[in-house]
């Protein structure tokens, strides 16, 4: 059950806060708006409940999650239509069970709810130490920020991506990935999977972004450039990232097959490295 306060709250703010203005958090749209794809998923089959009367959308409504949650309807309905509260972690927890979130979606879900200063984005840059460890690495390695750009690679990772003939301003994973027809060549036949695998990894870190104009440009060039991208953004799935296995066409070495692995460096926790070794 959530706590007492919340429940408090979800009777309280609706009658004394009406009045007052909220100062707008675009980070609260991306909690309303992951919450509202999570229960347009879920049938009330699949969560115990009756299908009832005819439902002129898909999934839960809203007063069914708030029952599962335990928590007030008024109060669930602020949360999803992105106002200034701030739910406790027992509210947070009671929701990620009502909507029947992954371990992913759960942390997920407990970021976007916490509060913190806002900053505004500034782009990473590489110590020296760190460019020399990944120039002296044999495998193709490189370095992206929390914006998912290319901040630095070697020489084996440049022959395999050719991120050295890219121009600067498209030196970030999600262009590089979505908007390059050379990628979409060297991807092949599994690039639908691997682009929308990216862009539900780039949604986690986005939504604690939300409204940072670096981050809004970066939306606006893959919705005009991807014709794939919006589709696979509104669905709002996150992911993470995890050690796997690539297989790619390249133009004069054939086909390769790597094993990859991300490592977060402790100069800066915001700078990620990506190591691929080829798989023999």
């Amino acid at each position: 059950m959530a706590d007492v306060l919340d429940l408090v709250q979800a009777w309280y703010y609706p009658r004394t806060m009406q009045t007052l203005p909220e100062q707008a958090d675009p980070r609260r749209g991306e909690l309303g708006d992951f919450l509202r794809s999570r229960r347009q998923r879920l049938s009330p089959k699949s969560v115990g409940l009756p299908d009832g009367r005819r439902r002129r959308t898909p999934g839960l409504r809203r007063e069914e999650v708030a029952e599962l949650a335990g928590i007030g309807v008024d109060w669930y309905i602020r949360l999803e239509q992105g106002r200034a509260v701030s739910p406790s972690v027992t509210t947070i927890e009671a929701l990620a069970r009502a909507l029947r979130l992954s371990k992913v979606e759960r942390v997920h879900l407990k970021a976007l709810a916490a509060t913190g200063d806002r900053r505004v984005f500034v782009r990473e840059s590489v110590p020296d130490t760190i460019r020399r460890v990944v120039d002296s690495l044999d495998q193709p390695a490189y370095i992206t920020g929390r914006r998912w750009d290319v901040l630095a690679w070697n020489r084996a990772a440049a022959e395999v991506f050719a991120f050295d003939r890219v121009a600067e301003g498209d030196r970030n994973i999600l262009v590089y990935v979505l908007t390059n027809p050379a990628t979409k060549r060297l991807f092949g036949a599994a690039w639908p999977d691997e682009a929308r695998r990216i862009v539900a990894q780039f949604r986690a870190s986005h939504d604690l972004w939300a409204g940072d104009p670096a981050f809004i440009a970066l939306l606006d060039r893959l919705k005009r450039e991807s014709p794939e991208f919006t589709g696979w953004w509104e669905a709002h799935d996150v992911g993470r990232s995890v050690a796997g296995q690539k297989k790619l066409r390249h133009p004069t070495r054939g086909t390769l097959r790597f094993e990859y692995a991300t490592f977060q460096a402790n100069d800066d926790p915001a700078l990620k490295l990506i190591i691929y070794t080829l798989v023999r």
